[in-house]
């Protein structure tokens, strides 16, 4: 099936719902964050740590699956050139109406994370890249492309899930609090689940997620040609598993 179109409609309708990943920041955000104090998101509720930034000022940022109003126009109101792709365009909406709310300046372009051949090599000082490649079935692409639009000296921040979320029983987890051991790794949607929950997920319209191994998420950033020089997890207490161990991963990387 084609998974990005899938997801481009599950993701625009999840900003019809109001997920807490599409609702725009505030002006008073804005306002802040063009005095100098910002802080964005790379997971649910740990913000970037500030020295993991370059200087933003007038900085080219590509933030990558980054829509739904919150890191771009922050960062826009901080002082960089920003540049936002996702592939939902009620997404991008969101974005957009900040941006006009508050004066503000982003290039908004519909596309896909793993595809990148519209910038030229060497486009971006930082690609800012939150929670979003478990909607993608294969990573390694996306790592190569953000190496090659990358400057050198240029940072990649991304955040994704720790693969140990995909190996239980969602519907047990979420539904009762238990964790079920079921799948293997790398997970998938369409691979993993049997035919019944998998009509039913479709059914529902849920975005289709994907469960890459830890060699996929950080192996495949040392495959591209990048240095790690940060790592910090975060946690969701909407989630059982948060008793035991964090879900959230995020990463620093540098383009030597």
């Amino acid at each position: 099936m084609d998974i990005r179109a899938y997801n481009r409609r599950a993701w625009d309708q999840r900003v019809a719902e109001g997920d807490e990943w599409t609702v725009p920041v505030s002006t008073e955000t804005i306002r802040a964050a063009q005095q100098g104090e910002w802080k964005i998101f790379l997971t649910r509720s740990r913000s970037v740590p500030p020295e993991w930034f370059p200087k933003i000022q007038n900085a080219d940022v590509l933030c990558l699956a980054s829509g739904g109003g919150q890191q771009a126009p922050v960062l826009a109101a901080a002082g960089a050139n920003v540049t936002l792709l996702d592939n939902s365009p009620a997404q991008l909406n969101q974005d957009h109406m900040v941006a006009q709310r508050d004066e503000l300046t982003l290039t908004i372009i519909e596309g896909d994370m793993s595809d990148l051949s519209q910038f030229p090599d060497s486009s971006f000082d930082l690609i800012v890249n939150p929670v979003s490649n478990l909607f993608i079935a294969h990573v390694q692409p996306l790592w190569d492309e953000c190496f090659r639009v990358l400057r050198r000296g240029g940072v990649l921040m991304a955040g994704f899930m720790n693969p140990a979320f995909y190996i239980f029983d969602r519907e047990l987890m979420d539904d009762q609090g238990i964790l079920g051991v079921r799948y293997e790794l790398p997970y998938s949607d369409l691979v993993s689940l049997n035919s019944v929950k998998r009509k039913a997920y479709l059914q529902a319209g849920w975005p289709l997620e994907f469960g890459h191994t830890l060699e996929a998420q950080i192996g495949g950033q040392l495959q591209a040609g990048f240095l790690l020089t940060g790592f910090y997890e975060d946690r969701d207490t909407r989630c059982v598993l948060d008793d035991y161990m964090p879900v959230y991963i995020a990463t620093r990387a540098l383009k030597p």
